[in-house]
Parts: structure tokens; sequence; C-alpha cells
């Protein structure tokens, strides 16, 4: 069973989103929130597997709401799946460097919203490839930091060739399964890479690698 924490500064959207989960079987929301002060404390009181955190709401936004949760005691820290429409949103990079772990459009199909929940509750992939392009490719020049090549270069000098390889595939969509067919290597064992570069960065997502590598040069943006 699946627990899910439903944030949304909008009652009509979070009765929406409970009706859905509540008649998905596999699926228990533990609690409601309409800001993000009350995500952090209803995370903390409910300790779901994961928190359907809107960006833009009164108090606190989904960011900061994030951000505090992910950077909380709790154990294990509860995933959290960004609601966003995208197009307007422009906290979304943002929410990448604060730890969410995935991002679904709010226009998303009901199917597609409880398999982006399994799949983020599962610690696999945090969002659709072609979701991850338009995100990084839109937000990583605006908010790329503006540290020298050689500083940042100096971020991946701990990686391992291989590890790069599959950092610079995970930050351009690839599932583990894609990354396995790729390199010719075991699903398990890019699992295992995956955690080393994470150890290695101190990061506590696979979104932040994501940020990490288009923020080094690994992977730059399409143009």
């Amino acid at each position: 069973m699946t627990t899910v924490l439903v944030v949304d500064d909008q009652p009509l959207v979070r009765a929406g989103l409970t009706a859905l989960l509540t008649a998905a079987p596999g699926f228990e929301v533990v609690g409601e929130a309409g800001d993000g002060v009350r995500a952090v404390e209803c995370a903390r009181e409910k300790r779901p597997d994961v928190v359907l955190m809107d960006i833009r709401m009164p108090v606190a936004d989904g960011v900061t709401a994030t951000r505090l949760i992910v950077g909380s005691d709790l154990e294990p820290l509860p995933r959290i799946l960004i609601l966003t429409t995208f197009d307007l949103d422009e906290y979304v990079y943002e929410a990448l460097q604060a730890g969410a772990s995935g991002f679904l459009l709010k226009e998303a199909e009901p199917a597609s919203l409880l398999a982006a929940i399994g799949a983020v509750a599962a610690g696999d992939m945090l969002f659709a490839p072609t979701v991850t392009r338009r995100l990084i490719d839109a937000f990583v020049d605006r908010y790329r930091p503006p540290a020298p090549a050689a500083e940042q270069a100096l971020r991946l000098e701990p990686l391992t060739t291989r590890e790069r390889e599959v950092l610079s595939l995970v930050a351009t969509g690839g599932t583990n399964g894609d990354i396995a067919r790729r390199l010719m290597i075991t699903e398990g064992t890019v699992k295992t890479h995956l955690s080393r570069v994470m150890a290695k960065l101190d990061l506590t997502s696979r979104a932040q690698a994501v940020v990490v590598a288009y923020e080094t040069g690994l992977v730059t943006a399409a143009r």
C-alpha cells in the first residue's frame, strides 16, 4: 500500500485527487494540505510514502515545502512528486534543486498520475523523458550558477568514467532499463553506479543528479 499526502491550495483539486486515489487499489490518502507550511507538518505527522506537491500556494510555496521535507530528519524521507502546469511555473528547476523526486503535468490522465506515484514510490523513474528534456531545456540556462567551468568540472572529479556515463544518461531521461540496454549491463549494476554517484556528489535524489549533470556541463541543453 502506497500512502500519499495531497497538497494543493485549491479544495476542489485536493478533493478530486483524493477521490481518485481512494478509489484506486494500492493507494491510501493519509492527509491533505492547502499550503506549504501545513504540508511540512502533515509530512512529519503522517509519514507518507509520496507527497503530491503543488508549487504555487500561499504561506509557503511547494519549493520551500519540498526543501524542508527533503532536508528533515524523517526516515525514510517521503518522495515528492511535483504537480505543475509547467508552462506557467518558473519554480520547477528550483524544485529539482530542492530534491523533488518527480514531476507531473496537471493535465495528465488519471492512469498517468497513478503510474507516476507508483514509480516515484518505488524510487524508479522520476518523470517521463519528454518532460525531463522540456524542463531542463527551458530552465537550466536561466538558473545555472555562474561558477567557472573549471570549478564546475571539479565536482565530477570523484566519478569514474562509467559513473559519468550513467549520470549523463539519467540526465537525458533514461530509465534504469534504458541505461542498462545502452551500456549492456544489468539494471542492478545501473542502480549501483547511480548510488555511488549520489554518494560521491552528496545528493539526496535522482532529480538532483539531473541538475548536477547540466550544471557541470556533462550534458548540455538541446537547442
